[in-house]
């Protein structure tokens, strides 16, 4: 197995398309998002990342198969659900890297790639000049009767990292469960970090 974890950005990003939309199909099939989609739609959604500025997509590859993928891009370039809890005073939207999805494939977790992935988007941040990361996560109810047993949510890592849940800031995204036949809304709260 040899691990490796590189950074790539406007068109670079092409050729991966199809693998990255693949994968996350794959991975956020999986609780706590359960994500119903489309590699069709993936590749739709990814697309604009070719063209978008200061966009980046950190890869984690077992020789040459990707195995996981995370995104980052400035807050002023994300959707207005996004973008919209994070506002003035308290915050600058322009000084803000928002930390998008992670996916990785299940075998892979617990070798240190998601310190990777942070690694290289908090790297990115700096050299962008923004001082503050944030990212939004799925809420889902204690009871849900798609969570595994015993689970284990990623907090404690992102806390380590130096993120902090904020409760107060929320956003709502809507995507296809897997066996509903409809998007229905999705509750998301932000975790944040300023350097």
């Amino acid at each position: 197995m040899s691990l490796s974890v590189e950074s790539v950005s406007g068109p670079q990003l092409a050729p991966f398309l199809p693998a990255l939309a693949r994968l996350r199909i794959e991975v956020f099939r999986e609780y706590p998002y359960l994500y119903d989609g489309s590699a069709a739609y993936e590749e739709t959604y990814l697309r604009p990342l070719l063209d978008t500025p200061d966009a980046l997509i950190v890869l984690a590859r077992d020789g040459e198969e990707i195995v996981g993928a995370s995104s980052a891009l400035p807050l002023t370039q994300e959707t207005e659900a996004l973008r919209a809890p994070l506002h003035p005073p308290e915050f600058d939207p322009a000084d803000i890297l928002y930390l998008g999805e992670s996916v990785l494939r299940a075998e892979y977790r617990g070798r240190g790639l998601g310190h990777a992935f942070f690694d290289h988007r908090e790297a990115h941040a700096r050299r962008l000049g923004l001082g503050t990361t944030a990212f939004c996560a799925v809420q889902r109810p204690e009871d849900h009767p798609a969570r595994p047993h015993p689970y284990r949510t990623l907090h404690a890592f992102w806390a380590a990292r130096g993120y902090v849940e904020r409760p107060d800031l929320t956003t709502t995204l809507s995507w296809q469960d897997v066996g509903d036949h409809v998007e229905t809304p999705k509750p998301m709260t932000y975790w944040i970090r300023a350097d």
